[in-house]
């Protein structure tokens, strides 16, 4: 039973035989962009407001040392994470975003770009951040270590979040899926329908949020450097 549950995140992926399902990562390649040719509709003008709102918002956070291709490079981390949460709502389309082996390959290298652009460019910023201000002498050992240990697995945080979301609400549907055709009272059936559609809801609010507190979490850190 826990083989077949988790097969679904199983992209069959060898050295030898390459799967064709994470091709389900760059579709918005595809069919995004092909949007922007027809004449304006709804859903263009809608998405174009967020992406400005999100534009300001980034600009706010990474302050007066922050321009335009920044937001521009966390704008595009929020559409491409946001767009493969939603892809793995559909049937038979593999959800990438929930394997550590995208989101860390996501986070890390942001991580490591903004650390070896603070330590090289900005090294007594970085050495005064590992000390917070009014920290008493006695414990300023202590802070360093905590301060180092929390930079360090900051990559580790952000792609075992964004995994671990996307894990639990795809194996609740999972479940309430295959206990459906087993029973057998209309009643209990229209109960799990119920509550699978609540929990596709859920799940779509979750791909926003997730894609969104990844993108500000590496804002936030980028701001941090400078």
């Amino acid at each position: 039973m826990m083989t077949n549950l988790f097969s679904v995140f199983d992209p069959s992926t060898t050295i030898f035989n390459l799967s064709l399902n994470w091709l389900s990562t760059f579709l918005g390649l595809l069919i995004i962009p092909s949007s922007y040719w027809l004449m304006p509709n709804r859903f263009q003008v809608i998405w174009n407001n967020i992406l400005i709102t999100l534009h300001k918002e980034f600009k706010t956070l990474l302050g007066p040392n922050g321009h335009n291709g920044s937001t521009l490079m966390f704008i595009s981390l929020f559409s491409l994470i946001m767009f493969n949460n939603f892809l793995g709502l559909f049937p038979y389309i593999f959800t990438s975003t929930s394997h550590l082996t995208l989101t860390l390959t996501l986070a890390f290298p942001l991580w490591l770009s903004f650390m070896l652009y603070g330590w090289i460019c900005h090294t007594q910023h970085m050495f005064a951040h590992l000390v917070p201000q009014g920290t008493p002498p006695v414990l300023m050992p202590f802070m360093v270590c905590i301060e180092t240990i929390s930079n360090v697995i900051r990559p580790g945080t952000l792609a075992v979040r964004l995994t671990a979301n996307m894990i639990a609400g795809h194996l609740l549907m999972t479940l309430l899926g295959n206990t459906g055709p087993m029973s057998t009272s209309y009643i209990i059936l229209s109960l799990i329908l119920v509550t699978q559609i609540a929990l596709l809801v859920l799940e779509s609010a979750v791909a926003i949020i997730q894609s969104y507190v990844f993108a500000v979490l590496s804002t936030l850190y980028s701001s941090e450097v400078n």
